[in-house]
Parts: structure tokens; sequence; C-alpha cells
């Protein structure tokens, strides 16, 4: 009698601890980054928004009567408060001197100033910088462009302020008109080069200059515009009036060499 023939058994599978332990790790640092990238510009401006409030009372919390003060009738601090103080003065303000006797007193206060050789300088400086930046009726810093620094074919981005005045653009070489640009510096936008370059030079870009400081900051990580079909054809575009620009400038004459004997 034939005994029957069992099937052979698998040998049975090893364990892989390390690999097990491996996927883990990494699973837990993806689910860790991603809610840093959640929570971290959530908690940034929550922050920075607390610290503005709480600057702006500790500022205008000492200018307001104490019989008009929330924590007077409240058993806590009312925060933004001063916030709202300061808010609806600066509109009264703004009412009062739309006025013949606001601007009056105006005028008579900038005179005085005026007159103060240290304070003068300060005053109107600051006082163009506010008009320019608040008025609304500036270009300064609306425009984005592009401008070949800091050697030949590298092309940095740049902020497009106003024209030099007259002055300043009389002592500037050649015939062609030249225009005012900040060049911020990465990741810190705040700080950067300002100079004047010929208008020829600037290449202006279709771009905000929200879009343009966040992608200074984040170092060209962050591109401009959530849809990248129209990310990738404003890159285009302007890889594309880089080589037009270096395509002028190689087409240019290059200057007489004069042979010394």
């Amino acid at each position: 009698m034939n005994r029957e023939e069992l099937p052979p058994t698998a040998p049975p599978e090893e364990p892989l601890p390390e690999e097990h332990h491996a996927g883990l790790v990494a699973r837990f640092r993806n689910y860790f980054l991603t809610g840093l990238i959640v929570a971290g510009p959530v908690a940034i401006t929550l922050y920075l928004t607390w610290w503005f409030v709480n600057w702006v009372d500790s500022i205008v919390r000492p200018f307001v009567p104490t019989a008009y003060r929330p924590e007077t009738y409240l058993p806590f601090g009312l925060p933004g408060s001063g916030l709202i103080v300061a808010v609806f003065a600066l509109t009264m303000l703004g009412f009062l001197t739309a006025n013949l006797i606001g601007r009056t007193l105006v005028d008579l206060g900038e005179r005085l100033l005026g007159r103060m050789p240290v304070v003068r300088a300060i005053y109107r400086g600051l006082k163009q910088v506010f008009e320019t930046l608040f008025s609304g009726k500036g270009s300064s810093f609306r425009r984005v462009g592009l401008v070949e620094f800091p050697s030949p074919g590298m092309w940095s981005i740049v902020l497009i302020s106003q024209s030099p005045s007259a002055n300043i653009a009389s002592q500037l070489p050649g015939q062609e008109e030249h225009i005012s640009v900040f060049l911020p510096c990465a990741p810190n936008p705040t700080t950067g080069f300002f100079f004047y370059v010929p208008r020829s030079k600037i290449i202006e870009v279709d771009m905000s200059t929200e879009d343009a400081a966040t992608l200074i900051m984040s170092a060209g990580v962050v591109q401009p515009g959530s849809d990248p079909q129209k990310r990738n054809a404003a890159l285009a575009g302007m890889a594309n009036a880089a080589r037009v620009a270096n395509s002028a400038a190689a087409l240019q004459p290059a200057p007489a060499k004069v042979k010394v004997e």
C-alpha cells in the first residue's frame, strides 16, 4: 500500500521588523510635517495679530481717561479697545483735516516744524513716504520687474519705484530715462539694494508685489499662482523675456578698440 504524498509546505515568512519600523517613522514624520504646515502659519498670524493689538492698546490706553476704560466696569480687560479708539481718532482727524480749519492748523504745524533744523528733514522724509504708501495715488512698489543683476545672464526680481528727481537725473550718464528700483534680499525682503537703472534694462512682469515677496521669502520654493498651467506660463514668459533681452544686448555693436603703439 502506497502512502499518499503530501504537498510540500511553504517555509514560514520571516518577519521584517526593521522595514515595518521604518514605515511607521516615515508616516509619523509626514503627519507631523503636515500638521506643522497647517498650524504654523495660523499660529504665527494669530501671535502677530495679538502682539499688534496689545502694542496699540499700550500706546492708546494712557490717553484714555479711567472712567472710559472697559476694565473700570468689567472684571477683566478688553483687548482691542485701544485699537478701536485709535481707528476712531484717526478717522476723526482725517475728517477735521478735510475742512478749512483743519487744513489751516496742519499748515501752521508744518510751518512750525519747517523751522526746526533737524526735525524738518525727518518730518519731510516721513511725510513723503506716508503719502506715497497710503495715498493710493503713487505707483511706487506696485509693479514688479526683472533686472540683470548681479552679473550678465543672472536676473533678479525688483520692485519698480519712481523716476529720479531732476537734479539726480541730470547727473546720471547717458540720455536714456532712468528709474529707481528696489531689489529685496532673500529670505528677508525688508533688506536689499536700491539703485537707478535705465528703463530699457527693466523687464516688467505680470506679478503682484505679494507674489513677488512670497517668491523671494521662499527662495523660489513657492512659485506665484496656484494653477500649475498659469504658473508655468508665467515662468516661460519670464524666461522668454530674458532671452529676448539677452539677444538684443548681443546684437548691439561692441565698442571700437584703439590700438596703442
